[in-house]
């Protein structure tokens, strides 16, 4: 007896950044027909003008920092005169090769994921979708003409991930040359000889960071009392003293006006009056939802004030067939959140085992030199939730960490918590060089709500960074 034809679950996804990505991978690799819509490349923005070729900039101003760090290990990067100071420079840095580099490297990233798609069976269409409806999505594709034309694709789920732009003021609009955007920074041919930052959150001060370490003269201007006002306060307060131990002057309480081009720069106008003069400057105030005109709202999407969809934590909106991942959603704008995102909506709408998505356990980082990594609950979440009472943390300085002191990177710590009652970890906060790969022992305990004496109970290496984790997990040990 031969079966009756059974038509496979048709997946629509719109953006190939890391959350259509993501589901695009789920949806073929679970048996679906699945099509996926990108209008740049596969990656998205993520990929090709922001978490790859930002990372990767980064990477490098951490590389020369590394350098001129070594003169504390006896290393000499120069070759010295008759006084012993270095009779040429210790390091040159060349932009427009490190630029190159670093795009080619996101360019070869995007065409490795579209090969794995293709692999995969998915349909990668180069083009802008929209919504029509709840079933369905219209395609743009060039006619050849100077036109447009519109396929019309039927969907049993579609999933959203078109991603956000950085936000732009009237009063200082980006021009590419002189007043740049993050995702503008690559063009520039030469270091900047005075790069002023409006806006001192995760992406300004990674930029300033790294470009202060490159070599040009920065400004960072920020609006709050401290730079990274979202992050820990103690972790904060160490970035700032390395921003002022490498020259950056960093003006705090200072809101940006306006900017405007000058024969030579930029000036950038605050509203208490004062002015700065720069050669570029670079806007970091924030991103924008990319889900204006994609026929959101008349499908019955829900929106917040800010434009970004409203999903629960198995990212669906509040139509049952249509979903949504990334930077467009009410999460935490993270590429790990947009892939979990992806990878979640598609389980669920498959019909597979799915696990909410819970935000606490979220490790995040700012990519500073040292970094911050946080997971999990912190001061400030337990105050806001009134519970700092029923909670308990431990500190421990690098300075007495064996392996920081040989490795001569001593300014920073681990900052454990844990509810007093029971002894579980519930968050941690670490700065250090490379802190993102050391908070990852810290997201397992908060992710399997390990106790601090099973943290404190599995063997470090010695000399290890790992081990001020086990020492802070050892102190909070109670009876």
């Amino acid at each position: 007896m031969v079966k009756a034809y059974e038509r496979k679950h048709r997946i629509v996804v719109l953006g190939g950044g890391p959350g259509g990505y993501e589901a695009a991978l789920a949806g073929a690799q679970l048996g679906a027909d699945v099509t996926l819509i990108e209008r740049d490349g596969v990656g998205g923005a993520a990929v090709l003008t922001d978490v790859v070729p930002s990372k990767s900039l980064i990477g490098t101003a951490g590389a020369v920092q590394a350098v001129r760090d070594s003169g504390k290990l006896g290393v000499q990067a120069f070759v010295p005169g008759g006084d012993g100071k270095p009779i040429r420079p210790e390091i040159a840095v060349n932009l427009a090769a490190v630029n190159k580099r670093l795009l080619a490297m996101a360019g070869a990233q995007s065409v490795d994921m579209l090969q794995t798609l293709e692999a995969a069976g998915v349909n990668v269409v180069q083009g802008e979708g929209r919504l029509d409806g709840v079933g369905a999505v219209l395609v743009s594709t060039s006619a050849g003409t100077g036109g447009t034309d519109f396929d019309r694709i039927e969907a049993d789920t579609i999933v959203v991930s078109t991603g956000a732009s950085p936000r732009e003021l009237d009063s200082a609009k980006p021009d590419g040359e002189r007043i740049l955007t993050w995702k503008q920074l690559y063009d520039l041919p030469a270091i900047p000889d005075h790069l002023v930052v409006v806006g001192s959150g995760v992406t300004g001060a990674e930029f300033a960071n790294a470009y202060r370490t490159l070599g040009a003269e920065v400004t960072l201007v920020s609006s709050r009392d401290q730079v990274l006002p979202g992050e820990d306060p103690d972790a904060a307060a160490v970035i700032e003293r390395e921003f002022t131990r490498l020259g950056m002057n960093v003006m705090s309480k200072a809101r940006a006006q306006s900017v405007a081009r000058t024969e030579n720069g930029v000036l950038v106008s605050l509203e208490d009056g004062r002015t700065v003069e720069g050669s570029h400057c670079l806007m970091a105030v924030g991103s924008i939802p990319n889900t204006a005109g994609l026929g959101l709202e008349e499908a019955g999407v829900q929106l917040t004030e800010s434009g970004h969809i409203r999903v629960n934590k198995v990212a669906r909106t509040a139509v049952p067939s249509i979903y949504a991942a990334g930077d467009c959603t009410d999460f935490f704008p993270l590429a790990s959140v947009a892939s979990m995102q992806g990878r979640t909506a598609i389980m669920h709408a498959l019909g597979d085992f799915v696990r909410p998505i819970d935000l606490r356990n979220v490790a995040a980082n700012v990519f500073t030199y040292p970094e911050i990594a946080t997971v999990g609950w912190n001061a400030r979440s337990l105050a806001e939730a009134r519970d700092v009472a029923q909670a308990i943390e431990h500190t421990i300085p690098l300075s007495l960490n064996p392996r920081a002191k040989m490795i001569g990177f001593t300014d920073g710590f681990v900052k454990l918590f844990a509810w007093k009652a029971s002894g579980t970890v519930i968050g941690g906060v670490i700065v250090a060089h490379r802190a993102s790969e050391l908070i990852f022992p810290v997201a397992l305990a908060v992710e399997h709500r390990l106790t601090v004496d099973q943290v404190a109970s599995a063997f470090a290496v010695y000399p290890s960074m790992t081990g001020a984790i086990t020492d802070a997990a050892r102190a909070l040990h109670r009876h």
